[in-house]
């Protein structure tokens, strides 16, 4: 798997642990790719996405973003459909990367864990690119995943919940072994997916072993009744 890599790149956990895995795997990721929704998506993480720049810069890794005017204005009902016309944007994006004289564009990472729909599309875009997909969190154990986040030294901060059991009390929390704890209780009770597969909660890495400084954010939390997040003030690289 020679060439280069892009890195579909959220600043979560589980981009955040493809992109590792792909470095561990000596994948030569010359980019990462973030995408900006304008507001909620069925195929990319949606908050805190304008942080993903300052965890590209402590990877040290050149950025690529995509804004919201790169998607169609177009309402669609079909939950197909918008998946769809939200993954053109960035397979154009792609296209024009592999059309650099530079860059030999091998493959793309992906941090989907159970997601068909998403896997699905993601697969078939690269089908049409001629490329590869490592998805390394693809059909794995969601509780050994996030032990091996936390063994390798991911800090991970909790940045949106949305589900029965997390409350206000969860914003800004560190996700780690006692908030899994928490959190598999949860499960038996609500449902809620241990690594927030089902939206339940979304998450940004302020440190790991891929990054060269640590993220230091100071924010508000913003609470709506039954779901909340944070509102980031400050970030910067310590």
């Amino acid at each position: 798997m020679t060439g280069d890599w892009v890195s579909l790149f959220s600043g979560g956990k589980d981009s955040s642990w493809a992109l590792y895995r792909a470095m561990e795997s000596d994948l030569d990721v010359s980019r990462l790719l973030t995408v900006h929704p304008a507001g909620d998506s069925y195929m990319y993480h949606t908050p805190a996405t304008r942080l993903a720049a300052l965890a590209a810069e402590s990877v040290g890794i050149d950025l690529v973003e995509l804004e919201p005017d790169d998607f169609g204005a177009d309402d669609v009902d079909d939950a197909g459909a918008q998946g769809d016309d939200e993954l053109e944007p960035m397979e154009a994006a792609l296209r024009e990367l592999a059309a650099d004289r530079d860059i030999d564009l091998a493959g793309v990472t992906a941090g989907a864990v159970e997601s068909e729909f998403q896997t699905s599309r993601i697969r078939g875009m690269c089908d049409r690119l001629g490329i590869e997909l490592f998805a390394p969190l693809w059909g794995e154990d969601p509780v050994e995943l996030a032990e091996a986040m936390f063994d390798a030294g991911f800090e991970i901060r909790i940045v949106q919940v949305a589900a029965y059991g997390l409350d206000e009390s969860w914003l800004g929390r560190r996700y780690d072994a006692a908030a899994l704890a928490e959190l598999l209780e949860l499960r038996e009770e609500y449902g809620v997916h241990p690594l927030g597969e089902g939206g339940e909660f979304e998450t940004y890495v302020v440190d790991g072993p891929h990054m060269n400084r640590r993220i230091d954010l100071e924010y508000e939390t913003v609470w709506e009744g039954d779901r909340g997040h944070i509102d980031v003030t400050d970030a910067t690289l310590r």
